[in-house]
């Protein structure tokens, strides 16, 4: 055994010499064999090493970005409903296998992930509705249960019904009010006007709150139903009759219905934190939050009008005034003389049932050549409601044209990004963000430590004319880049950088003025990467200009109008903009994936820093925490700790790239800092009643004040209660958490 043991211990020395010697003969090579004509040349993976983006290959792949075949994926893609888990759903996701298999132009690997989902569906036998029922129980009025078919797309029969997707079922009926935007200050609001809710059916419009929050805030106030319906001042910037809307125009038609999940929460309800397949623990039904606890069904503004403009009680305030061509009146009940009786009661009908179906993500691979673990990831969920040629299809039909050009790009050997690069075609999206959620719970851990950015882009183009996009700080510099290299639609003297500038600016007290970027909530695929994984993302679109329109959606939103004639005719004609979504899109896309140090920039998070600190050192704030024992000192030297590491970073990447051959190690240690800055800003117990939210920068905040929204959050309600010990609490915590993250952009200890 003594022997044995003597062996070992000598082989073992002599494997570690031999990997000794073969570290010293790398760096050698690397750093000692002469680079000129006169020495021997280096191997060529040396070079590969430190190869950088190749600008030329860049204009290549925008050039080859085509704009009719971008509208031809969209007629196939919104040719039939498509909800999740349904056949036209099962038919995309072989579409899209397919396409990322071709042997010509797909990708290194394409495979399908199925979960078991929990989803809520209405009954095909007993259509909603919501119904006026008079003293002896008859029906005066029912709401439509289908949208009228205004072309041939609103008769296919797999068109689903009008409904909220996990409303509980059941049959009440009650007086009606007009509950506005069903915000908690509005039914506080109908309580002071001496309202009795106890009973009521509440009649909301669309804004202002979450769809789930109009049902949970009605019924801390008695109510036992709600009604949603679009208000046309709010979408169709006042466009109300048939004449002036589709088909003969791009506004909401008076039958249209907005569909939509009522759920506060993303992910599958029923496996917070795991991902859902069939061995998965799930929480029983009765301990899901953030859905309605009463009947809820959205209808059209035809149905909405016949009910509010029959409306009894006060005249509600001008600021609760639509337009429907009445007076919106608050109720109770009808007015006498009117098109019902006064004593008429609302019946809401909801007869929805919730199942756990299989549904898919697609996931698409283009393997990196020098760092294959690290991961630049792209994505775009699959399902709508109906048709959704806008949402998702526009974005999905981009994301194929980009799939489609590099994956022949790399099957004609002409092109290998340094890093890999994953597609995600997300399932069940709308019922609550679950296939991109599911697919961060089941990889978590992989993605966490591997991931440089995500980029999403889900409505690819809401209309024609500007680029919005939302991220994070980081992202900005790369955006920035891309859009300057990309042309307008119909201007090639204009890049989308100049046009952005005009109709979306913020002046920065680093770079003068420059586009503003929105900040990330949770209203697409990537709000599990930033809440919950800390991955710096962004969402990209072509939108309208705010000057010309108010409406806070397409006006198509969700409806059975939402067809590729909409599309053709009304948001893009001629595809343009989906072109140059699809150009700037997988511009920063292929420079994430193949710039020797990540376009990424932690000096830009600087400055947001700083004016979330200027936000809370108003006097006011500062006296009242002053008078708690509370002070913001330590905030600001947190964040001139902050700034100082990422200005010392910045010179760290100068001097990097001033360097013929810059070391490897050196480079991968730099881009680790600037990929991981997101994380330090994850605090798991943060938000301890928040499901997925982590991030003390962008978590949602309901506080007017555009601080740290902890911080923020807890000092509007300590001064409601008058308890500051919260207010401490996330003081502590946004400290902390920008220590670390400047802690991670310090040099690393040699």
């Amino acid at each position: 055994m003594a022997e044995c043991r003597r062996n070992w211990k000598y082989i073992l020395a002599s494997v570690l010499s031999g990997a000794a010697v073969l570290t010293i003969g790398i760096l050698l090579g690397h750093y000692a064999i002469p680079k000129g004509t006169d020495g021997p040349a280096a191997p060529s993976w040396v070079h590969s090493l430190s190869q950088d983006l190749d600008e030329d290959q860049l204009q290549d792949f925008m050039k080859q970005v085509e704009a009719n075949r971008i509208r031809e994926d969209l007629r196939t893609l919104s040719s039939k409903p498509h909800m999740a888990t349904t056949d036209g759903d099962k038919e995309l996701v072989q579409l899209l296998l397919n396409r990322w298999k071709n042997p010509e132009t797909g990708l290194d690997n394409a495979t399908e992930v199925v979960y078991d989902v929990f989803l809520s569906f209405p009954d095909s036998e007993r259509p909603n509705s919501v119904a006026v029922v008079l003293e002896n129980g008859t029906q005066a009025f029912i709401s439509r249960q289908k949208e009228k078919n205004l072309t041939a797309y609103q008769d296919d029969p797999a068109v689903v019904q009008p409904y909220a997707a996990y409303a509980p079922p059941g049959n009440p009926q009650g007086k009606l009010v007009y509950a506005n935007q069903g915000k908690l200050s509005d039914y506080q609001e109908l309580v002071r006007n001496g309202i009795d809710l106890n009973g009521t059916i509440a009649i909301t419009r669309y804004g202002g709150a979450g769809r789930a929050t109009k049902a949970i805030n009605g019924a801390k106030f008695g109510v036992v139903g709600v009604v949603v319906y679009t208000d046309p001042a709010d979408i169709n910037d006042r466009k109300a009759s048939a004449e002036e809307t589709y088909p003969y125009s791009w506004y909401m038609p008076p039958s249209g219905v907005e569909r939509g999940s009522y759920s506060n929460h993303f992910g599958d309800l029923l496996t917070p934190y795991y991902p859902a397949k069939d061995f998965t623990y799930r929480i029983p039904e009765d301990q899901i939050t953030g859905i309605p606890p009463i009947p809820t069904q959205p209808i059209g503004f035809e149905d909405a009008r016949t009910l509010i403009c029959n409306l009894a009680g006060p005249a509600a305030d001008d600021s609760w005034q639509g337009s429907l061509g009445c007076i919106y009146n608050l109720g109770p009940g009808f007015q006498n003389g009117g098109l019902f009786p006064n004593t008429s009661d609302i019946q809401v009908n909801v007869y929805n049932h919730r199942r756990i179906e299989k549904s898919s993500n697609v996931l698409g691979l283009i393997r990196g050549s020098v760092e294959p673990d690290r991961y630049v990831l792209y994505g775009n969920h699959r399902d709508s409601w109906v048709h959704g040629a806008i949402d998702p299809s526009s974005g999905t039909a981009a994301m194929l044209e980009i799939t489609r050009v590099l994956g022949k790009m790399v099957k004609e050997g002409k092109w290998r990004p340094r890093r890999s690069i994953i597609f995600g075609s997300w399932g069940a999206e709308e019922f609550g963000l679950i296939g991109s959620t599911e697919y961060t719970e089941e990889f978590f851990s992989k993605l966490q430590q591997r991931s440089v950015a995500y980029i999403n882009v889900d409505i690819a183009v809401f209309a024609n004319a500007t680029l919005r996009v939302q991220g994070t700080p980081p992202a900005q510099s790369v955006v920035f880049k891309a859009t300057k290299q990309v042309q307008t639609p119909g201007d090639n003297s204009v890049s989308v950088y100049d046009n952005w500038i005009l109709h979306f600016n913020r002046n920065s007290s680093i770079y003068g003025v420059i586009p503003s970027l929105g900040s990330l909530g949770a209203g697409s695929d990537y709000a599990p990467f930033i809440h919950y994984l800390g991955i710096t993302s962004m969402d990209i679109a072509y939108t309208y200009d705010r000057s010309k329109t108010s409406a806070r959606i397409y006006p198509a939103y969700h409806t059975a109008f939402d067809t590729f004639d909409y599309a053709d005719r009304f948001i893009d004609p001629g595809f343009t903009s989906h072109q140059t979504v699809a150009r700037t899109a997988g511009n920063i896309l292929v420079r994430l994936a193949d710039t020797l140090i990540l376009p990424l920039n932690a000096t830009d998070y600087g400055e947001m820093l700083e004016q979330m600190y200027k936000a809370a050192d108003r006097e006011d704030i500062v006296t009242d925490l002053k008078n708690h024992n509370i002070s913001l000192a330590p905030l600001q030297a947190a964040i001139a700790q902050f700034k100082s590491a990422a200005a010392g970073l910045d010179q760290r990447i100068a001097s990097l790239l001033e360097e013929e051959s810059p070391s490897p190690l050196h480079v991968r240690m730099v881009n680790d800092q600037l990929m991981l800055l997101e994380r330090a800003f994850l605090n798991p117990r943060a938000f301890p009643d928040e499901y997925y939210y982590s991030h003390i920068i962008m978590a949602s905040r309901s506080s007017t004040i555009a601080t740290f929204p902890g911080l923020a959050d807890a000092y509007s309600n300590a001064k409601e209660s008058g308890s500051w010990e919260n207010v401490h609490q996330h003081l502590t915590i946004v400290v902390q958490a920008i220590e670390n993250a400047a802690s991670i952009l310090e040099p690393v200890a040699q």
